[in-house]
């Protein structure tokens, strides 16, 4: 069986950046099920993983255009600190939740801090990078209707 839309399939991952070092992986843990063709992947990951088969291992590499994207400057912002409360301990890297106009919430990273302002970044952590994956499929099963009307594997 290879890997096709609204198939659950299961891969094993270790996620590298340009330097060669793990920004994340699954080594030890359980693979990382998704439902191929739901854009549960980024993707330039689910393009290369469709067509293929249990037991494949590969390498590739996604540009930002194919994974997170680019770096979106309009998503750095400046704000006057009372903005971020009392947080005790702000530093840069921290990450904190945000609410939209729209009350939606979004997740931003700091970047600066000074006693002023605190400059927030709501671009996704790994937008303008390139990402290297090795990835091994562990298997690959027909969905069911739950998880199809659910949208993630069980």
């Amino acid at each position: 069986m290879n890997i096709e839309d609204q198939r659950v399939v299961k891969i094993h991952y270790i996620l590298k950046d340009d330097v060669g070092d793990i920004i994340d992986s699954s080594e030890g843990k359980e693979p990382l099920p998704y439902i191929h063709g739901t854009g549960a992947l980024i993707p330039g990951l689910e393009r290369e993983l469709a067509g293929r088969a249990a037991g494949e291992e590969f390498e590739v590499t996604i540009e930002p255009e194919e994974g997170y994207g680019e770096l979106d400057p309009e998503l750095v912002q400046a704000v006057d600190r009372s903005v971020v409360g009392d947080i005790e301990g702000l530093q840069p890297g921290m990450q904190l939740e945000a609410r939209d106009p729209d009350g939606h919430v979004r997740y931003v990273i700091v970047r600066e801090v000074s006693e002023e302002t605190v400059v927030l970044d709501a671009n996704p952590p790994l937008a303008g990078r390139t990402l290297h994956f090795k990835v091994t499929i562990d298997s690959i099963r027909e969905a069911t209707a739950e998880e199809l009307e659910h949208g993630h594997a069980h």
